[in-house]
């Protein structure tokens, strides 16, 4: 016999569970005691607060295809740990969630701490599930990572009631789950090959998530043999090498507009593994549900996203590298009359990463040319939201390994966990973070779990002293009249080396590359304080120039 918190925990080790982050917390003190016993097989992340804590676990799943893991705790802690699972949700990443819960006795009595985790997650979770037999674990936890895996991967919610974790049991666990994932019959890859031969200008969107290496790398295959463009959806820049002749670039916020201008004209859309969404569609303005008059043929993970707002000519349900897979192993079309149009959006794509000077003493421009000659091949890029990642999301080239971690979901402070969920799980790779000064102040405690773990990211903090998105639309929408966008900030490099980390500030160009060597020959990591001017924003107001305000 064993409890329901040893039979969980043998279930995690059975689904080769290596590595879970979290907060601990009283509700499922009986899991973190079954943890003790493994502790040679599994690494328990200890994060600062749970939403750092479900950051991690998001970016441990996209980045390894094997679902991120977090344990919470009831009430506030699966609150915190909302933002990382409607993050997942979006970015379709595989994740699940364990969350303490009270007492079965006590529901519905509002009691301490009390939610009902299917009311709350229900409308951003793949499944949530509340396990109140210990003889069941087996059973739900085995589901709970299948559902968060196959089809369009996505988090999944476990409530624990406390009661039920000490229950005895003689329930065994489950073997190794396995994603479930369709795949195209011959019939259907033939369509789209036909449907390509007698097409005049046709594009390939690709985005999403579930994607491979050896997918990634079939798309450029079958793009090139075929001289077909690539755009990919916002984020999504590592699903395709972006040193291919077919890649012209991302569909996302500030569509460029030799971009939208591209996919208005195009009379195919083969839309791979994209949902169409507000930011791929620029509000619905670019391609209008009422008048949509492309030919479509949609290849998606999850049959809820085929039809759900285009109809498409031809629909396969699929995951996208298996897809892939057969459409590169297809005999490539004899007649391309769209080559010189994917030639010219390319050359349109490389012209656009020339960036014009930047007001300031620190350019960013001339900062993220020497990033792109840096950086190794296989680095890992995070970031969190705001203007401030258009400099890794759109000068930054993803090929051979490269990849890009950022919220789809426009989060505000994922950069900062996942970069150190990304040096956890891969310690030996090179991990860059591109963080805003408010952008990092929600996480920036995480640099604690760092410390503790010895996860050593290089993180640039770009401090121009304000919301620069909201800010910028603030200036668009209602000029001269600025209202809660300014922000006084700490000494960020001071507060990094506070936690262990090499940290300096930067307030001219010239000085940047000799600082960011230094921070990479840290040995616990470094950060980089960037004081720059946003179109004549303010880089920042000091601490002692509020006091003197304020006094």
């Amino acid at each position: 016999m064993r409890t329901g918190a040893q039979l969980l925990v043998e279930c995690l080790m059975e689904q080769n569970v290596e590595m879970g982050f979290g907060v601990p917390g009283e509700s499922y003190l009986a899991v973190l005691d079954s943890l003790h016993d493994v502790s040679n097989r599994f690494r328990f992340i200890g994060c600062r607060n749970e939403g750092g804590g479900s950051f991690m676990a998001e970016a441990y799943g996209k980045l390894t295809g094997r679902p991120g893991v977090l344990f919470v705790t009831r009430g506030p802690g699966a609150t915190n740990a909302s933002i990382g699972i409607h993050t997942a949700m979006q970015n379709s990443t595989p994740m699940v969630v364990f969350v303490g819960q009270i007492e079965t006795s006590m529901r519905h009595r509002e009691a301490f701490q009390e939610l009902d985790y299917k009311a709350v997650f229900g409308t951003m979770a793949k499944w949530v599930v509340e396990i109140d037999d210990a003889d069941r674990v087996p059973e739900l936890v085995s589901r709970a990572f299948s559902t968060a895996l196959s089809g369009r991967p996505g988090p999944v919610v476990v409530a624990l009631p406390e009661d039920m974790l000490v229950q005895e049991t003689d329930a065994q666990p489950r073997g190794l789950i396995k994603a479930i994932q369709a795949a195209p019959s011959s019939e259907a890859i033939d369509k789209v090959m036909q449907a390509l031969a007698v097409a005049e200008r046709p594009v390939i969107v690709a985005g999403g998530g579930g994607w491979s290496r050896s997918g990634a790398a079939s798309l450029t295959k079958f793009a090139e043999a075929n001289n077909l463009p690539v755009i990919v959806t916002f984020r999504n820049q590592d699903v395709i090498n972006n040193y291919s002749p077919s890649y012209i670039g991302e569909a996302g916020f500030g569509i460029a507009p030799e971009i939208r201008s591209f996919l208005d004209e195009s009379d195919m859309i083969l839309a791979l593994n994209v949902r169409f969404g507000e930011t791929l569609t620029d509000g619905y303005k670019l391609f209008n549900p009422a008048n949509f008059d492309k030919k479509l043929i949609h290849i998606h993970a999850s049959e809820q996203e085929i039809g759900k707002i285009f109809t498409p000519e031809l629909a396969i349900v699929s995951d996208p590298n298996t897809a892939l897979a057969a459409l590169a192993a297809q005999q490539p079309l004899a007649q391309t009359p769209w080559q010189e149009r994917t030639v010219a959006g390319r050359a349109a794509w490389e012209a656009g990463l020339e960036v014009r000077p930047q007001p300031g003493d620190v350019d960013m421009g001339v900062i993220i040319k020497y990033l792109s000659k840096r950086l190794p091949k296989d680095t890992i890029v995070t970031n969190g939201a705001g203007n401030f990642a258009g400099w890794g999301g759109r000068y930054l080239h993803y090929g051979d390994g490269k990849r890009l971690l950022g919220p789809q979901a426009g989060a505000m402070g994922a950069g900062i966990p996942a970069a150190v969920a990304a040096k956890l799980a891969e310690p030996h790779r090179f991990v860059l973070c591109f963080a805003g000064d408010g952008d990092f102040q929600m996480t920036g405690s995480e640099l604690g779990t760092a410390l503790q773990y010895g996860a050593a990211p290089v993180i640039l903090v770009l401090n121009n002293g304000t919301y620069g998105t909201i800010r910028m639309h603030q200036e668009r929408d209602f000029p001269g009249r600025v209202s809660g966008t300014d922000i006084v900030n700490p000494d960020f490099a001071m507060f990094a080396r506070a936690y262990g980390l090499h940290g300096e500030t930067v307030r001219h160009t010239d000085e940047f590359e000799a600082a960011f060597e230094r921070a990479c020959a840290s040995n616990s990591g470094g950060l980089i304080e960037l004081v720059i001017d946003s179109e004549g924003i303010s880089p920042r107001t000091t601490i002692s120039e509020l006091r003197a305000r304020n006094s």
